[in-house]
């Protein structure tokens, strides 16, 4: 996945804003193409959870769609630990998969969609991207321009 200078940039002033709490956001993408970053109110208001302010997120998700883009990432940071989904982070990303009312197994709440989480734990790599899927998390390369 590449990501523009400026987006990268972005994702960072805004954890660093939100500290000691995390933050979050969406970034919107136009032909595959990264193309904006829309800053989202993290509703929890912690330093160990985040959860996308529904009126914001709503807010952010038509702006794109007026624009022609689609959803591309979510990010959010963890302000003391390493930039790894926590099983908090991976249960946020998956939804229970159900079969004659059963649950069966999970499935990606945003198929396709990527997570971007920064880290400004000392020594921490400060952003990384993972994909996180029914068979478990997957790192993705993130190239910077």
């Amino acid at each position: 996945m590449r990501l523009s200078r400026e987006i990268h940039d972005e994702l960072l002033a805004h954890a660093r804003e939100d500290a000691p709490n995390e933050c979050c956001g969406l970034i919107g993408a136009r032909d595959g193409e990264l193309t904006i970053y829309y800053p989202v109110r993290n509703a929890e208001a912690s330093p160990l959870r985040y959860m996308l302010d529904p009126t914001e997120q709503l807010r952010a998700t038509n702006e794109m769609e007026d624009k022609g883009e689609d959803l591309a990432a979510i990010f959010h940071s963890h302000t003391g630990s390493p930039a790894y989904p926590s099983q908090t982070d991976i249960n946020l990303a998956l939804i229970d998969r159900r079969e004659n009312g059963q649950v069966v197994g999970k499935t990606p709440l945003f198929p396709g969609t990527v997570y971007l989480i920064a880290s400004l734990a000392e020594g921490e790599e400060p952003l990384r991207a993972f994909e996180i899927d029914e068979d478990g998390v997957t790192e993705v390369n993130l190239e910077i321009e």
